[in-house]
């Protein structure tokens, strides 16, 4: 499952590239059509205008407004990513079982395991590929925010603190907040886990080096974009996968579980004791 999880997401990545090399960097004005450049680059430029006049015509400003204001859009979708991630992490000790079982490399028991975890995951309404959505949700906003910035005029120029919001950081300040944000939220989110594997902890030491040199070399208004929403996603994580919270939960599961245990074998032990005195 995890193998065709990240398939499934090189697949989108380099199909939206794809797509998106091959759009104009004409800019984008009332006069633009199609759906991309009429009416999703260029309503996207319109929002961060509008949003800026309220405050002096900041620029920068309206990037962060705008980019709160997509977080909160898309929060549901986090929280029932969210939800979802904590239900297969609950079931990790049957789908571990059920690779335990159907263990062999041939065809035909590979096929089992995975109608064997399809069921697993539907008698418990899960669905293995939720935690893509979110990325699925963002990518085009990302890709969109970049050619509304870079197509128009006034946001590429315009000036916000020591930045050019159409050029990079010349002091690096934004890239490195980005990944130490990126590195905190991934780090939060790996701590929410009941296990931690190699894969995990690894992504979270190469995301935040992904983010660093690619905001290196992107406008520092994307850059801006990413300090604010990864900033975003550390306290939606605090909020809704608090891992310390999550972790005392467990611990209490446990105890719980340990207790009934005893009781169980205490009440074992009673019935045999009254069966030998009669």
């Amino acid at each position: 499952m995890k193998k065709w999880k990240k398939i499934a997401t090189t697949l989108l990545v380099a199909s939206l590239g794809l797509v998106l090399t091959a759009c104009s960097n004409a800019p984008v004005n009332s006069h633009s059509t199609g759906i991309w450049d009429g009416l999703i680059v260029y309503n996207f430029s319109r929002a961060i205008i509008w949003l800026s006049k309220a405050f002096n015509d900041s620029y920068g400003i309206g990037i962060i407004i705008f980019t709160i204001i997509v977080r909160i859009l898309i929060l549901p979708l986090m929280v029932y990513q969210t939800k979802n991630m904590k239900e297969m992490n609950e079931l990790q000790p049957q789908l571990k079982a059920l690779q335990k079982r159907y263990s062999s490399r041939d065809t035909d028991t590979m096929m089992k395991l995975q109608e064997a975890q399809k069921s697993l995951y539907k008698e418990n309404g899960v669905h293995p590929f939720a935690s893509m959505l979110p990325m699925i949700v963002q990518l085009p906003i990302i890709f969109a925010l970049y050619q509304a910035i870079w197509r128009t005029p006034a946001l590429k120029t315009g000036q916000f603190l020591w930045l050019q919001l159409g050029s990079r950081d010349p002091y690096f300040v934004l890239p490195i907040l980005a990944a130490i944000f990126t590195f905190l939220s991934s780090w939060l989110a790996m701590k929410s886990q009941p296990e931690t594997n190699a894969m995990a902890f690894t992504m979270t030491l190469i995301m935040p080096v992904v983010i660093f040199f690619t905001a290196l070399n992107v406008p520092s208004a994307l850059s801006l974009y990413w300090v604010v929403t990864n900033a975003f996603q550390v306290v939606q994580t605090l909020l809704l996968q608090n891992p310390w919270k999550m972790q005392r939960e467990r611990e209490e599961k446990q105890r719980a579980k340990r207790e009934h245990e005893r009781e169980v074998q205490k009440a074992i032990r009673k019935a045999k004791k009254s069966h030998r005195k009669r």
